[in-house]
């Protein structure tokens, strides 16, 4: 899965390293920056390319500023960030590789650090535009992606600048891919799957997929609903879709034939409506009620998925459980990432939103793996090619 080049690979003293990362941070109101993890995640390539007398410049993308100039998604939360961490200036240039990039790129000593202003600001970023590309890299000498997040993104700065230099991996994909690669290619057993979220249609590959390795599927969320109306059961009002029926009968066939234990939910917590402050109750699959809905998973199915994941040797989970975005609704999704974190297992979180909920509840430290890519995460595993990781050169 892993044959790229990293910076391991080049001599890099005295020379512009134009480095793409994913520093895409959750803003408040205030333009505060409520969760810097991404940012912290980049830091061991920054220190290892300024140790190497390396000249920085810095690309990042923030929200979705559709190829305009808004101050809004200005990345300048972001180069504070990075100075109070690094505890050095940073350079944020107010342009887009333009005068005022090229003006301070020209001044660089070794060591020092220039972070472009939101690269979506141009719209050839997003058109993955040549000249855009071409102009990108004439600030530099090598291009390194770190930026997993992103990898899945055909854009100028993440797959149509490597044309035009030698081009190599972070630290941080460098991790990503060997941790996500060693878990499908070579996991310790039981290897145990969690997949929760809404939709059966955005996690077809993905569930498809880790039948073939793992040795138990545990399946969650919304699309369970469509899994357990494909057995045959009553699931009331709770959202199915009913033209992924046929594709979940087929994947619980592929499991059976796999001889791996795909587990439903047994029990669920279910109201009348989808509301926050819905009266519910708790009721087996067997008694699911008409005119419900299914939230939650219920307390059987918490011990359920807790018991599996305490006899696993390796455990990988993506997507929340019920209805989490709603506190009263959190329940199950937040005892199954207890026992996620207290297993002995190695654990990988697949980004996204099982990743907040680990956050929220203060767990991270007790993860061996958090993945900053969601998207990105998912489609490697499905063995989908990424447009980023393609672009970087091959080991010699």
């Amino acid at each position: 899965m892993f044959n790229k080049q990293t910076l391991r690979d080049f001599e890099l003293k005295g020379k512009k390293v134009l480095l793409r990362v994913d520093f895409n941070v959750p803003l408040n109101s205030n333009l505060q920056i409520t969760n810097d993890k991404r940012i912290r995640e980049t830091l061991p390539t920054l220190r290892y390319l300024m140790e190497h007398g390396a000249k920085i410049i810095i690309v990042s993308h923030l929200g979705r500023p559709d190829g305009k100039v808004k101050p809004e998604f200005s990345l300048k939360p972001v180069a504070e960030k990075l100075r109070e961490l690094l505890k050095m200036p940073i350079i944020l240039t107010d342009d887009v590789g333009d005068s005022d990039t090229f003006k301070y790129v020209r001044g660089m000593k070794e060591g020092d650090i220039v972070m472009m202003e939101n690269v979506r600001f141009d719209p050839g970023e997003e058109a993955n535009d040549t000249d855009f590309a071409k102009k990108l890299a004439s600030l530099a000498d090598i291009y390194c992606n770190d930026a997993f997040g992103t990898m899945h993104r055909a854009h100028a700065s993440t797959t149509k600048v490597a044309e035009y230099l030698p081009s190599c991996a972070g630290l941080l994909v460098e991790k990503e891919l060997k941790v996500l690669g060693s878990a499908l290619e070579e996991p310790k057993r039981p290897f145990v799957v969690l997949i929760g979220g809404a939709k059966v249609k955005d996690k077809i590959g993905l569930i498809s997929r880790l039948i073939e390795v793992a040795d138990v599927v545990m399946i969650g969320g919304a699309m369970a609903y469509t899994f357990l109306r494909a057995e045959g059961h009553n699931v009331g009002k709770s959202i199915i879709e009913k033209d992924k029926l046929t594709l979940a009968r087929l994947l619980i066939e592929k499991a059976k034939k796999q001889n791996v234990k795909l587990v439903l939910p047994v029990d669920h917590v279910v109201t009348a409506e989808f509301s926050f402050s819905a009266e519910f109750v708790i009721t087996s699959t067997k008694k699911f009620p008409k005119a419900g809905m299914g939230m939650d998973i219920g307390p059987k199915t918490v011990n359920l998925f807790s018991h599996y994941i305490h006899k696993a040797k390796t455990v990988f989970w993506n997507g929340p459980l019920g209805v989490s975005e709603f506190q009263r609704f959190a329940k199950g999704t937040n005892e199954v990432a207890e026992a996620v974190a207290s297993s002995k297992a190695f654990t990988i979180i697949g980004g996204g939103d099982s990743a907040k909920s680990i956050e929220q509840l203060n767990l991270q430290t007790k993860i061996n793996h958090v993945s900053t890519g969601g998207g990105a995460a998912l489609k490697l595993i499905e063995g989908v090619s990424l447009p980023g990781l393609q672009a970087i050169s091959e080991k010699l």
